[in-house]
């Protein structure tokens, strides 16, 4: 990760900014966008496994874009499942800046059954989406400076879904938990954590069909976009959003109302 030199920016890292389509694109933008630097952290081998594939100069053409509307911009590319590497990111992202806030939006994600799940499989959900989390939450604690006591957040993106999507929705549940424990035991420094569930966002892995039938259900009948779940995620990030703190919030256009 090349050095970032200081703004008078806030810094934020931001996970899981693979794509110029996601979701941690989409709230890097936001982000940007509100006066952040941006550390960003993206693992292509996952993409390379996923129906959309590895985009090449994504991440360059998203750090330009952001530099055009004045944020300093690092990038690395970090394996989650690498328990020592959490600690090394945050460690690289300031270089020497303090991390201001953190989002979570890094994942693994493989369709599989309880009946269908491997071993290996579930203990990469485990690691990438629940392991890597707690430990980038440690981090971010343990280099947060008492001098900005009630500005540090934490966001972190998670999901309700669980049937045929075993080892992803279990680690999903297992990082609510993570979240919920931040609130709480990292309040003395002055940090809120919270929990983000966007439903679905369609960033290339529906088809058709499934765009249709998840639309259907949706009250305004259209599906949300990164740029929906990254208005929620700056409001949060937010001086004024500091009071909401310790919640699982459903920030997904009425998809999980009754």
């Amino acid at each position: 990760m090349a050095e970032m030199q200081g703004t008078g920016r806030p810094l934020a890292l931001v996970t899981g900014v693979g794509r110029a389509v996601g979701i941690g694109a989409g709230i890097a933008r936001e982000l940007a966008r509100q006066g952040w630097d941006l550390a960003l952290s993206y693992y292509s081998p996952y993409d390379s496994r996923m129906p959309w594939g590895v985009q090449t100069h994504d991440v360059g053409r998203l750090a330009a874009e952001l530099e055009l509307v004045g944020a300093a911009v690092s990038v690395v590319e970090a394996d989650l499942s690498d328990p020592d590497v959490p600690a090394r990111l945050l460690s690289d992202a300031g270089a020497g800046r303090p991390v201001r806030a953190m989002v979570l939006s890094h994942a693994e994600s493989v369709d599989s059954g309880i009946l269908t799940t491997s071993s290996e499989s579930f203990d990469r959900h485990i690691a990438v989406n629940a392991r890597a989390s707690w430990l980038l939450v440690k981090a971010f604690a343990e280099q947060f400076p008492p001098d900005l006591a009630g500005l540090g957040r934490i966001v972190a993106l998670t999901s309700d879904h669980t049937v045929h999507n075993l080892p992803y929705g279990a680690s999903k549940g297992a990082l609510d938990r993570i979240v919920l424990a931040a609130a709480r035991e990292l309040a003395p420094l002055g940090i809120a954590a919270n929990a983000v569930n966007p439903g679905p966002v369609d960033t290339g892995w529906m088809d058709e069909d499934t765009r249709r039938a998840l639309a259907a259900r949706q009250p305004w009948g259209q599906l949300g976009t990164p740029a929906d779940v990254a208005g929620v995620v700056g409001f949060l990030l937010s001086d004024a959003g500091g009071w909401i703190n310790g919640q699982l919030l459903h920030a997904d256009g009425g998809f999980s109302a009754p």
